[in-house]
């Protein structure tokens, strides 16, 4: 597996899948696993805290390499039988400079070629989105539809779709403390542009103007990195959280009432996920054929990006959150996956025959 690093802050989302998935596709092949990482040198504990959380053993201790990208001099040893799963159109166009087409398998989790304005990178990207010659798994049926509706026709032929999984163990709703208030959980990424920190923003300057969330009755706590320290209206004070641990994440999802996560690309995005997956309500934004995602969860509420329509849809997910027995029942019915091994059961590899 060669990503670029599975340190503490890069684990949760897609790159947890790729170890998952990684683990589990050695163990079926009765072969070792190792992680390659480009720009930072690796952490074990993550890796096994991450494997163990989601209940994976796999039958071979992993060996964990760091070759990295400012060192002209690194390399790694390479057999006549490793398969390679790459995690992003970077790792994968730089392995394919060394190794061959057939051996490699792209497990891609959103349309990468929204990262870049229309520039060089969009057009190296896209040239690796569109190869025919490799395998991909796509994390979601929605994003495997996205991305051959958008001209990728190869995507048809050489691809399998998944759906994430969300294992009980670490996923999972708990009693809210009697009494507190409500929490409010913001994705709060300013330098990820695709996650509109600044929308979000609005979105809740907004609420709190019109009553729609009441400050002396919500919590209002902002997740994620590099965010700057803001008073919101009202005189509100957001609680601002950094980087997690996997166990700490897991924690923390149990005690949110709602999720303010947007995503300006066609994937769901994990965090939307997470938060359903343990008993939470969740507001997330339209992005073309993301219109509604219910098929996981109905306390998942899918909203235009337009501010009004927003701030409709936030008021929504606010009475969703109040009715407790809707809530309950929605979480009940849930669609999500809670078994990782069976969200793979019928992805192909690169090393797979036919």
């Amino acid at each position: 597996m060669i990503t670029d690093s599975v340190n503490a802050g890069s684990l949760f989302g897609g790159v947890g899948t790729a170890l998952i998935l990684a683990a589990q596709r050695a163990n079926a092949l009765n072969a070792q696993l190792r992680i390659v990482t480009r720009t930072e040198a690796p952490n074990p504990r993550g890796v096994y805290r991450v494997l163990t959380a989601n209940g994976i053993a796999t039958k071979l201790n992993p060996e964990i390499a760091h070759v990295p990208l400012a060192d002209a001099n690194a390399f790694l040893d390479v057999h006549d039988n490793d398969e390679f799963i790459t995690t992003s159109w970077w790792t994968t166009n730089s392995t394919l400079r060394s190794i061959a087409p057939e051996r490699v398998t792209y497990l891609l989790q959103e349309d990468e070629r929204m990262f870049y304005p229309l520039g060089d990178d969009w057009v190296r990207c896209h040239e690796t989105l569109a190869r025919p010659d490799i395998r991909f798994l796509i994390n979601t049926k929605l994003l495997y539809d996205h991305l051959i509706g958008s001209g990728l026709r190869n995507i048809a032929e050489c691809a399998t779709w998944f759906e994430p999984a969300f294992p009980d163990a670490v996923f999972h709703a708990a009693p809210r403390e009697p009494g507190s208030k409500s929490r409010l959980c913001f994705y709060a990424r300013p330098n990820n542009l695709r996650n509109l920190f600044y929308r979000g923003i609005e979105l809740l300057n907004e609420a709190l103007l019109r009553g729609v969330l009441d400050p002396d009755q919500w919590e209002i706590v902002f997740v994620g990195k590099d965010i700057p320290r803001l008073s919101l209206a009202c005189g509100c004070e957001p609680r601002v959280l950094g980087t997690m641990e996997w166990d700490e994440y897991a924690n923390f999802l149990r005690s949110v009432d709602l999720g303010v996560y947007l995503m300006s690309t066609p994937h769901p995005s994990y965090p939307p996920l997470d938060l359903a997956a343990s008993g939470g309500v969740v507001l997330t934004n339209q992005f073309g054929s993301k219109t509604d995602l219910s098929h996981y969860s109905e306390n998942i509420v899918v909203a235009p990006l337009e501010l009004e329509q927003l701030l409709a849809g936030l008021q929504h997910a606010v009475d969703l959150t109040r009715n407790d027995e809707r809530r309950e029942r929605n979480y009940a019915s849930s669609g999500l996956g809670r078994s990782w091994r069976s969200a793979f059961a019928h992805c192909r590899f690169a090393g797979d025959e036919g």
